[in-house]
């Protein structure tokens, strides 16, 4: 049997096979820990193991994609490490999509299998959202055998608990089929995946167009998590701590990082400040893993934050380069012995890129994004000449290197577009410093082309945020009849403080040229989210159509 972990220095680049070898060293230690729940190494090992006899025994091939639509719970960790042992390839399902969203992604990832379950909240039921989407399912017959001309290629539906809509199989009787499967062929199934075989594919969130399948490799999801563990010195007495949904690669990538490393992943099923403090505090986490602005905001301002033990936490990735200072100077006057470090990822490089080194400056760990991890190559080239750019001009982020995706599934058209001359073209606007520092300085699509010029939406969010009553400012670009597009700019105030648009448009004013001005300001006191991020088209989509019925009054 295979074993080796990063500790031990060989060369395990498979997920089964990781997961494998960590329970042969570590069978004791704590795997994943949730806020009531526990599991060893050995507790998960068998437990994955389990559902690859399931997936054997429902006829599951080698190269198969099966899909797992769950919140963030154990039973997720255990399903999306039997996929893998069972040679297929795992499909993250966002949470989040609704009925339409999830029966496009049931057609287009080709799902032969999907876990999930029914009723999780009041107003989130899986069950009902997958009928609405697949209507077939309700009459369909063996759940073993399904022939839905709304997914031609889905043969099964488990439903992990009771109760279970029609047309699904419970995942009780899915586990007791998969007994009469030995145990040694799910090691025949660990032993045959190669490590270039894809082991996910991670759908990216779209805006008006369909998501995109990222092709992602064992070897990248692998090398990549275990490259960033050597930058943050990760051992086996770590406990890494992530509120992000284990669907996304912000999630699923500190996970295999510690999990390469024989310590512990913390998560929690969703974010609730509260519940989240209490455990940091609880379990002595050391690794801190929020990284977007929406959870540091969360922490900061519940009133237990100031209350929480975290001194135990030596590292916490909150890529400050990129948040407002007030979340900036709140975390580190209430934790100056925490390294505090950057980062710049995304899925497509099966998660981070470039994070701060331990022992850079504190300047350039809360004001950069660091450098790249090993194996990653860099550059930032200009959008229109794809010519390399001077020190610190900025530009497209191009970057290269075996663990990045190897394309979109079903869509060839797509890989073309960003894949050009072996390098993954971000669409994001960086640059780099004489330092050999990334900064991030937003998105190509967050390009505003005002009257010819072009403007970063990033540029004037930052001006916005400098006046002491803005917490959040978020910018878009309006249709515009002279200038072909304007910025309009979204406003989160800071609890208790008042200031009108005019103030901040006078602000802008003096400090920005005339044409990055804001046309239009908005408050606002809830974003529209994605599973963490921001949804800015949808800020844009609202203010258009204001602008619409107030033309028409």
């Amino acid at each position: 049997m295979a074993q080796g972990t990063v500790a031990q220095g060989q060369a395990i680049y498979t997920m089964g096979a990781l997961l494998r070898a960590a329970a042969a060293r570590w069978p004791q230690a704590d795997a994943l820990i949730f806020p009531d729940r526990r599991l060893s190494y050995r507790q998960l090992n068998e437990s994955a193991r389990a559902w690859a006899r399931v997936f054997i025994a429902l006829g599951v091939r080698p190269g198969e994609h099966v899909g797992i639509l769950l919140n963030t719970r154990p039973d997720f960790v255990e399903l999306y490490f039997g996929i893998l042992m069972a040679g297929a390839v795992a499909v993250p399902v966002n949470a989040r999509y609704q009925a339409a969203e999830l029966g496009y992604l049931v057609r287009d990832a080709d799902l032969v299998l999907l876990a999930t379950t029914g009723r999780v909240a009041d107003s989130v039921d899986f069950g009902e959202r997958l009928l609405t989407a697949l209507p077939s399912l309700a009459g369909a017959g063996d759940p073993r055998a399904l022939a839905l001309p709304e997914a031609p290629r889905l043969r099964s539906v488990l439903c992990l608990d009771p109760p279970c809509p029609a047309g699904l199989l419970a995942g009780d009787a899915a586990l007791a089929l998969g007994r009469d499967v030995p145990d040694s062929a799910v090691d025949v199934r660990i032993d045959a995946v190669a490590d270039e075989d894809i082991a996910m594919i991670l759908y990216t969130s779209g805006t008006t167009a369909h998501p995109k399948g990222a092709l992602i490799s064992h070897r990248g999801q692998v090398g990549n998590s275990r490259n960033l563990g050597r930058r943050y010195r990760v051992t086996a007495a770590d406990k890494v701590w992530s509120p992000l949904p284990i669907f996304h690669i912000a999630g699923i990538l500190p996970m295999t990082m510690i999990l390469d490393a024989g310590g512990a992943y913390m998560t929690v099923p969703f974010f609730e400040a509260g519940t989240a403090l209490e455990m940091l505090g609880r379990e002595k986490a050391t690794i801190a893993y929020p990284s977007f602005v929406t959870i540091m905001q969360g922490l900061i301002q519940h009133p237990s934050f100031q209350h929480t033990d975290l001194s135990s936490l030596r590292l916490m990735n909150s890529n400050f380069a990129v948040q407002p200072a007030w979340i900036k100077e709140a975390v580190t006057a209430a934790m100056p012995h925490t390294i505090q470090v950057g980062t710049y990822g995304l899925t497509e490089a099966a998660g981070t890129v470039t994070t701060s080194r331990l022992d850079d400056s504190f300047e350039q760990r809360t004001g950069r994004c660091g450098v790249p991890l090993d194996e990653w190559v860099v550059r930032i080239v200009d959008t229109e000449t794809g010519a390399d750019c001077p020190t610190g001009a900025h530009g497209e982020i191009v970057i290269r290197g075996p663990n990045m995706l190897k394309g979109y599934y079903n869509a060839p058209d797509k890989t073309a577009e960003v894949m050009r001359g072996g390098w993954f073209h971000t669409g994001d606007i960086g640059s780099i410093d004489a330092d050999g520092q990334l900064m991030f300085h937003g998105r190509t699509k967050d390009m505003l082309k005002v009257g010819g010029e072009n403007v970063a939406a990033a540029e004037i969010e930052a001006m916005l945020q400098s006046h002491p009553a803005v917490r959040l400012a978020q910018v878009v670009a309006i249709p515009d009849d002279r200038y072909v597009e304007v910025p309009a700019a979204f406003v989160e105030l800071v609890d208790g403080a008042s200031v009108t648009t005019d103030e901040l448009i006078q602000h802008c004013r003096g400090r920005l040229a005339s044409f990055k001005i804001p046309r239009h300001v908005r408050m606002v006191s809830q974003w529209p989210m994605s599973t963490s991020k921001i949804q800015k088209f949808r800020l844009r989509e609202q203010l258009i159509e204001e602008l619409k019925r107030g033309a028409a009054a």
